[in-house]
């Protein structure tokens, strides 16, 4: 079974960048994704991509800003976070896709999570 940590949250000023990782324990032959929560608010979709990496799909509120990406020989997952928002404060985390939808429920082993807070 594989567990997932995240890392690489912290604070930031609107505009600023941040880069996500996700590490895995063991190797992982599926689709990973990103996935945020914030408080009062249900988990919602960020970011997911195949095992081979070409394909990439992206919540339409990250687009453009948000880049999803992995290293399979490191078991390593990130996400690079540029022009961040106040709306994009959340805790982050990383999933193994086990449906065949972006939605949480379609996600599971999840990691335990990574606060990302934007300030104005």
């Amino acid at each position: 079974q594989v567990q997932l940590a995240e890392s690489g949250g912290g604070l930031v000023q609107a505009g600023g960048s941040l880069r996500l990782s996700c590490a895995a324990s063991g190797r992982t032959f599926l689709r990973l994704g990103w996935f945020r929560q914030a408080p009062g608010k249900e988990r919602e979709f960020v970011a997911s991509i195949d095992y081979t990496g070409s394909r990439t799909y992206y919540a339409d509120s990250v687009k453009g800003r948000f880049t999803i990406s992995r290293e399979n020989a490191k078991n390593i997952m990130a996400l690079q976070m540029n022009s961040l928002k106040p709306e994009d404060t959340a805790v982050y985390y990383c999933g193994v896709q086990r449906g065949s939808s972006n939605v949480a429920a379609d996600f599971g082993s999840w990691g335990q999570g990574t606060q990302v807070t934007v300030s104005s």
